[in-house]
């Protein structure tokens, strides 16, 4: 299962939401990291063929998707950023809906089996719009997976879920990634750090890196230092350098940068993680 972008791009009006993304993702977990506006959504909207390209193709194991998208329609499971339900039916009734909707055959066991896989199992007959957001969140989830999809493409899906829930989704995306390719787009590293076997970064509609999290953490060694700092002390380090990290203690706050150079004499060189490779990486393009 192979899904590929080949100098994909998207425009508004007279503005490119992305441009020039060459992408390629197989079996497993890839994070695609960004902060909000990178074009993360744009990416994933054209990859499930919501969108048409302006330029560029997708293919899904070699069929381009927006000549024939139902190669892509059949493959994929989709959860966007904005995931609406009908609060009147229940969550078992809307699960069943969908399963219709799409043709999936003898759907009562998937859908009990989803059910209890977010974790509920014991809300599967409660009407949606009793629902908190993270629960519609994990409905969610269950409607992505409903088809058994070669292809599960998910926008922002730990948004509303509170740790415990946030762990457990995370182990499912892991196990799902076994034998499908799973697209993980989120501003929440921790989530990818903890899933994806592959990173790539968006940045102002440009791909900037598509690695392995080994390779993205090597890139940062010898750039990331931790000291302590005053309390009056710590604006002045904010507008100078790029914080990943403040930890108070009672003999300040200890602060976490990222800087090709030592940011002060008494700063000591510190281990990497995902989160300070990300912002390396971002910092790299923006001194290009």
């Amino acid at each position: 299962m192979t899904l590929v972008a080949d100098d994909l791009g998207k425009r508004y009006g007279d503005a490119w939401a992305l441009r020039h993304v060459d992408l390629t993702f197989e079996s497993g977990v890839v994070g695609l990291l960004g902060p909000n506006g990178a074009g993360k959504s744009t990416f994933m909207r054209l990859v499930t063929t919501f969108l048409d390209p302006t330029e560029g193709t997708v293919r899904w194991n070699g069929t381009d998707v927006t000549d024939e998208p139902r190669a892509m329609r059949e493959a994929v499971g989709y959860l966007p950023q904005e995931f609406g339900v009908y609060p009147n039916l229940t969550a078992r009734e809307f699960l069943s809906y969908l399963a219709a909707i799409r043709g999936v055959g003898n759907a009562a066991d998937r859908i009990d089996d989803l059910l209890d896989l977010v974790n509920l199992g014991d809300a599967g007959d409660r009407r949606l719009g009793g629902f908190s957001g993270g629960m519609a969140q994990r409905v969610g989830i269950a409607q992505a997976l409903l088809a058994d999809p070669d292809l599960l493409v998910v926008d922002e899906p730990t948004v509303g879920l509170d740790p415990e829930e946030r762990v457990r989704f995370r182990n499912v995306l892991t196990d799902l990634g076994e034998d499908r390719v799973v697209v993980l787009s989120t501003h929440i590293v921790s989530d990818v750090e903890a899933t994806a076997s592959d990173v790539a970064v968006l940045h102002d509609g440009r791909l900037l890196v598509h690695d392995r999290p080994g390779a993205l953490l090597a890139r940062a060694d010898g750039a990331v230092w931790e000291w302590v700092v005053s309390e009056s002390e710590l604006d002045a380090v904010e507008r100078s350098h790029t914080i990943s990290a403040t930890t108070r203690r009672r003999e300040g706050v200890r602060i976490r940068v990222v800087a090709e150079e030592s940011p002060a004499p008494e700063a000591e060189p510190v281990e990497p993680t995902l989160e300070d490779a990300y912002l390396h990486v971002v910092g790299e393009n923006a001194r290009r």
